[in-house]
């Protein structure tokens, strides 16, 4: 093992240089003898390796980690051993851990913070997929290289060790108390759910530079996870955006069920908020702007043309189906029969905005009446719309002997075609009363009427001037 003051494991790892230490194992940098490449080599304490069981579940659980290849997780490349010396061989990270860029720098920047957690879930969340826990998340075990790029170390460890020792010692030997869950304080087997937890607790210190919690002693930490208040980021660094401080909140939730279940799951959270932070930001981001309602559509052979306003009327974008009464639905061809409802039945609401127009039969030059951009039908009420026939020109009015115009006598619009044509419309007359004059046909009424008291008199010096002379 030692050669010339030299420590080679298994004839093949020259120890370099030690790297750090933990309550479980000591790293050291390493060479590879036989592939000539820097590695990193963690030996186990004396203390851990006397208990042959966990030997067994440690060789195993290091087995696992060494088929999980993720650019987020520290790549295992050998177990061995060297006597009473139990180490693993991995990838060598050139950089520090978490913990100490914390130290270093204090509060982290909200985004390198997002930076963080986002690789710590995906490779996290890789293993959860893989069926494995890593049950002791911290910053410690977050390790950080020059060029910001995270890769979790530390796999299967700590969870070898707890499913190897009494219940009554779990909660005091394995795991950070600054760092796990409830259920781990409790003593219950961590579940991914508790690494989300660990998580939160990691985010909660980059954004803050501190812990949420603090204790004089294990037993103190863990009752502060299970009892105490959860904390807000921005009660510490009120710069922190809210919607994060809420995402760190339901991540650290006592209760397993509050959390999110997996690291993916918080993963893509966080990567949304992330995403969604930068469309906001974004000074090219093009205002979203809703497309206007399309026109109805109608055939030429059922769609007359429609004269020309000055203004058209915009309908609303209709959220729900047009009523039942209606001869035809949005996106439909109009029904060609002229009235939505059958003889001697009235409209039951309103005409829909989508209804198609029709043509009124009017007779040649007889001009509409009424305000032109109503609906006209041959029923009272109908939603119909006007189609007008162009009128004829109509002479200059003739002149009597005393100089008053004559006007025509105005006539009854002609409803139909030939004599013997029914009418389109039949209403009871018993039963509901005529449509009421409007007020041009009052007017026209109205002037016939002085028209022939003005002839009264003509006729009477006319009278006068032939009998009376003879």
């Amino acid at each position: 093992m030692a050669n010339n003051n030299e420590t080679i494991l298994k004839g093949r790892y020259r120890l370099l240089a030690q790297q750090g230490s933990g309550g479980m194992a000591v790293i050291y940098k390493a060479q590879d003898l036989e592939l000539s490449r820097i590695v990193a080599v963690k030996i186990l304490r004396p203390s851990l390796t006397a208990d042959p069981t966990f030997l067994t579940r440690f060789k195993n659980e290091a087995r696992s980690v060494a088929n999980l290849q993720h650019p987020n997780i520290v790549t295992i490349y050998d177990v061995g051993s060297d006597g009473a010396t139990q180490f693993i061989v991995m990838e060598f990270v050139d950089g520090q851990d978490l913990k100490k860029i914390i130290k270093t720098e204090g509060i982290l920047t909200v985004d390198r913070a997002l930076k963080f957690a986002i690789q710590m879930c995906a490779g996290i969340g890789f293993a959860h997929r893989a069926g494995l826990v890593h049950a002791d998340v911290k910053p410690q075990n977050m390790l950080v290289t020059k060029s910001d790029v995270v890769k979790v170390t530390d796999f299967g460890i700590a969870q070898a060790f707890s499913d190897t020792q009494p219940p009554e010692k779990q909660q005091v030997v394995w795991g950070s108390p600054h760092y796990f869950a409830p259920e781990q304080a409790k003593g219950e087997k961590p579940t991914p759910a508790s690494d989300v937890y660990s998580i939160g607790i990691v985010m909660f210190e980059m954004l803050t530079g501190r812990l949420p919690y603090v204790g004089g002693d294990q037993q103190q930490l863990a009752l502060a996870h299970i009892r105490d208040r959860v904390p807000m980021v921005t009660e510490f660094n009120p710069s922190v955006p809210d919607a994060l401080a809420q995402i760190v909140y339901k991540v650290m939730s006592k209760e397993p069920a509050n959390r999110y279940r997996t690291a993916d799951q918080l993963g893509h959270v966080l990567e949304s908020y992330r995403d969604r932070g930068r469309e906001v930001t974004s000074p090219n981001a093009p205002a979203y702007q809703a497309p206007p309602p399309p026109p109805p559509q109608y055939s030429q052979q059922s769609a007359p043309q429609q004269p020309q306003y000055p203004q058209q009327q915009q309908y609303p974008q209709q959220s729900t189906p047009p009523p039942s009464h209606l001869p035809f639905t949005q996106g439909q061809q109009p029904n060609a029969s002229p009235l939505p409802f059958t003889q001697g039945q009235q409209p039951t609401s309103a005409p829909s905005p989508f209804q198609a127009p029709q043509p009124l039969p009017f007779t040649q030059g007889q001009p509409p009446t009424g305000d032109p951009t109503q609906r006209y039908s041959l029923a009272p009420d109908a939603p119909q719309s006007p189609s007008y026939n162009r009128p004829q020109q109509q002479s200059a009015p003739a002149y009597n002997q005393s100089g008053n115009p004559q006007y025509p006598q105005p006539t009854p619009p002609q409803w139909g075609g030939s004599s013997n044509s029914q009418p389109l419309y039949q209403y009871d007359r018993e039963q509901e009363a005529p449509p009421a004059l409007d007020a041009v046909t009052i007017a026209l009424a109205v002037l016939a009427f002085f028209a022939v008291l003005c002839l009264i008199p003509l006729w009477i010096q006319v009278y006068l001037a032939r009998f009376a002379g003879g």
